[in-house]
């Protein structure tokens, strides 16, 4: 019986080790693998190359387009999750602050932050790790997504919008010196549009979540 003992202890201290259901441990991981770093490198890749479609003048006082771009980060938070969203969209900013012409109008380094989209451009990594975060629990069952997990990826994303527009708000009465009231005017030709990308968004993210149902499962 003492060998036995021991031989339990042996095995519960091996499972502790290693992270096994037998210590009663949650799925999780620890670090990133080669698939995330991956899917963060898609990402912000695609974020990118979003700059390709032509943006539309919004017709604001300060200049500031509308773009593709908020449609791809709401993506990167429906598909990957807050972490790794963050990262992606958080490597396409720094990206294009270090030098790389591909924010909007192809534009790119420091400068970018004197201009009227500095605060929609910043907020886009939080903005995408808050989507994420908000998304997860409608996805945890993603092989019975249905039209009210598309509704909450839409509120999600919709959520991430209104902090991305809160910043945009605050940049353009920073940097072009407007009143707040100025400045929210100068931000609504903005909500429509996106609006619309998010529900193309959430839409897409389903079907993604579909064909792909472990993109936000945790190995063990």
């Amino acid at each position: 019986m003492p060998k036995q003992s021991a031989h339990n202890r042996n095995l519960a201290a091996s499972d502790v080790v290693s992270g096994s259901p037998a210590a009663g441990n949650a799925p999780g991981r620890r670090s990133w693998n080669g698939t995330d770093l991956a899917l963060i490198g898609v990402f912000a890749a695609l974020t990118a190359a979003s700059i390709a479609v032509p943006p539309i003048p919004a017709g604001n006082i300060l200049g500031v387009p509308i773009t593709l771009q908020t449609m791809v980060v709401a993506l990167a938070g429906l598909v990957l999750g807050g972490a790794r969203a963050f990262a992606a969209v958080g490597l396409y900013v720094l990206l294009g602050l270090v030098g790389l012409p591909i924010f909007a109008g192809y534009q790119g380094g420091l400068g970018v932050l004197a201009m009227g989209s500095a605060g929609y451009l910043l907020s886009f990594p939080f903005a995408a790790a808050l989507i994420g975060v908000l998304a997860r629990p409608a996805l945890r069952r993603v092989r019975k997504l249905t039209t009210l997990t598309t509704l909450w990826l839409f509120g999600a994303a919709t959520a991430g919008t209104v902090l991305t527009h809160l910043c945009g708000i605050v940049g353009m009465m920073l940097n072009g010196q407007l009143a707040f009231g100025a400045a929210l005017v100068a931000d609504l030709p903005f909500v429509p549009g996106d609006l619309v990308k998010n529900a193309a968004a959430a839409a897409i993210a389903v079907g993604i979540h579909k064909a792909f149902p472990d993109l936000l499962r945790r190995p063990r």
